[in-house]
């Protein structure tokens, strides 16, 4: 808004969404469709609500998790019409703008955040690596010295995630698909194992792929008594929740965002934000950070509405690695960091430019 676009705001999460935060920007003249804890039903008609109005006509989209591009895409589909692109800063949202893409579906242009350095190593893992013990402690004041974790995934918010336990203390399993963060994950001291082998000991589960059904029933009928369980990932369906809804099953709301999942026998289950985001639903998220995936989002959503006709067409585009580098190079001077510059013959030799961009765009 102050850059002067007008902007409508709904929630990317149930959980999401600070109240005193929508109230101030409300108050400011926002118009504002979230509010903390709505229902899914909610949740869809407030994103319904957010798009379709009398006399507005959104040019840009920015989202987190595709679910306003989907529904954009699937109630109102002529709103494209005028929509001059797309930014998304979710690995679960890009996945599906990929998709989209490969599909031939893809209408206008659009720009994956979460792959520029900027995301990806300050909110994903720098952000994650402080989140997780936010969420886990505000929520069950568990001590983590001693405790058996499997983390589900070795990407950035698993590496963040995983960094922080081992740090307190934590025994660390790690669970991976891909070689190489699997290997990454040796050598940074974790035994890579499959969930199945290690689910009747650990002491905490967390999620963090970006998949789905990556904790199944089977693997919550073998969990220990008080074993906790949540998702550092983006999709609620990490965690099949769905299949702990039965009536052999007794739900215990034991204080906000906790949930006893109670078996026939009396074990229990310790469910954190009914699956959903931890870090967005019982934590908060440094403002730090939100400073710098917020600039980032704005100048992805800058480039695109003043790029030319013709530079980027209906596909998925990474940000630009310069303005990567003037993102963090307008962060720097928060900790009184100082860059050396290249002299001509440095630059030169290395077929660099003295101002940047420094790294391909594919790092």
């Amino acid at each position: 808004c102050a850059l002067g676009a007008q902007c409508r705001w709904a929630a990317c999460n149930i959980y999401s969404t600070q109240n005193e935060v929508a109230a101030a920007l409300a108050e400011a003249g926002v118009s504002v469709f979230a509010w903390k804890g709505e229902s899914e039903d909610d949740f869809w008609w407030c994103i319904d609500r957010c798009v379709s109005v009398d006399g507005w006509q959104p040019n840009m989209i920015l989202d987190d998790g595709g679910d306003l591009t989907h529904w954009v895409y699937k109630k109102y589909p002529s709103v494209f019409k005028k929509i001059r692109g797309i930014v998304e800063e979710s690995v679960t949202g890009v996945h599906r703008l990929y998709q989209l893409s490969k599909a031939g579906k893809l209408c206008v242009p659009a720009m994956n955040v979460n792959d520029s350095v900027t995301k990806q190593k300050f909110d994903n893992l720098y952000c994650c690596r402080e989140s997780i013990l936010d969420g886990l402690k505000r929520t069950t004041d568990v001590m983590f010295g001693g405790k058996q974790v499997v983390v589900c995934g070795y990407g950035e918010v698993g590496k963040g995630c995983c960094a922080a336990l081992k740090a307190l203390g934590a025994i660390v399993y790690v669970t991976e698909i891909d070689p190489i963060c699997a290997l990454q994950a040796c050598m940074d001291g974790f035994r890579v194992v499959k969930l199945s082998e290690v689910i009747r000991q650990v002491d905490v589960v967390i999620t963090c792929t970006g998949n789905k059904n990556v904790v199944t029933r089977e693997h919550l009928d073998r969990m220990k008594n008080s074993c906790i369980v949540c998702n550092m990932g983006h999709s609620n369906t990490e965690i099949d929740v769905t299949s702990l809804r039965t009536p052999e099953l007794t739900w215990e709301r034991v204080r906000s965002q906790v949930d006893h999942v109670i078996w026939p026998d009396g074990k229990r289950v310790v469910l954190l934000a009914e699956g959903r985001l931890l870090n967005l639903s019982c934590s908060t998220v440094p403002t730090f950070v939100l400073s710098i995936t917020a600039t980032t989002q704005a100048l992805a959503l800058i480039e695109l509405y003043n790029a030319p006709e013709g530079r980027y067409k209906q596909d998925v585009y990474l940000l630009p690695k310069k303005m990567d580098e003037y993102v963090a190079s307008l962060h720097l001077p928060s900790f009184d960091a100082h860059l050396t510059e290249l002299t001509d013959e440095q630059a030169k030799y290395l077929g660099l430019n003295k101002n940047g961009p420094f790294k391909p765009n594919y790092y």
